[in-house]
């Protein structure tokens, strides 16, 4: 397992929802910001249907809120949402046009993604967004140096990062984060009318929980705690 390379200044993290960040890759990014990195967040949705109960109208503001707020736990100001529908992403060449022209404003070095396989390592199946946004991301990092697929989007220049990250099983590259593991437990801990309505134990034991499971050491990587990315190189 080899370290992550970290020889560049601007990352761009994409995910579908508020909390995919911070299911893992916060700890990844708080890491990197301590080291005075520029990382920045677009979500393809706002999570609206993501609360049991609770209206797509009350919880898209609610989540955009959440997320903000988690995200600046871990030094990342710029956080930008997309507006797709919660639960209804498919892999379309507007979406890919969209995650594009968002490379291309952000311009990083290196791309985060979620996992976009079937289903995770322990059986459970991948959800149908985390798919979709994952796949259409990838496809994105090639598409935004490259002026003729998408010519509407010619008012932005092109623009090549060197990698993309996707987070999850799989892995060839890890990061070190045993330092950043009680920070990235306060990001997700942010998520906190999220949490509550996933569970009665208190979102601090969540956190906690889900931190403390996604940042287990590497396999072959010398470090206390990790996180874990497959990493697909570019010509950028």
């Amino acid at each position: 397992m080899e370290q992550l390379p970290e020889d560049w200044q601007r990352g761009l993290v994409i995910v579908a929802h508020p909390d995919d960040i911070e299911y893992g890759a916060a700890a990844a990014v708080a890491r990197w910001t301590r080291q005075g990195k520029d990382i920045r967040y677009v979500l393809v949705t706002s999570g609206e249907a993501g609360i049991a109960g609770l209206p797509p109208a009350e919880s898209g503001p609610l989540r955009e809120a959440e997320e903000i707020a988690s995200a600046k736990v871990v030094g990342v100001s710029e956080v930008e949402f997309l507006g797709y529908p919660d639960g209804r992403i498919e892999v379309s060449l507007a979406l890919r046009r969209d995650l594009a022209a968002a490379i291309r404003r952000h311009r990083p070095e290196l791309v985060v993604l979620s996992y976009f396989g079937d289903a995770w390592g322990s059986g459970f199946a991948n959800s149908a967004d985390h798919r979709a946004v994952g796949r259409a991301g990838l496809d994105a990092v090639s598409d935004a140096g490259n002026e003729w697929i998408f010519p509407e989007l010619a008012d932005l220049p092109i623009w090549s990062p060197r990698w993309a990250a996707v987070l999850g099983p799989g892995a060839t590259h890890a990061v070190d984060v045993t330092d950043t593991v009680e920070v990235a437990v306060e990001s997700l801990a942010a998520h906190d009318r999220y949490l509550s309505a996933l569970s009665p134990e208190p979102v601090a034991d969540q956190a906690r929980a889900v931190i403390e499971m996604t940042t287990a050491p590497q396999e072959g990587f010398d470090a206390e705690r990790a996180v874990g990315f497959e990493l697909y190189y570019f010509a950028g």
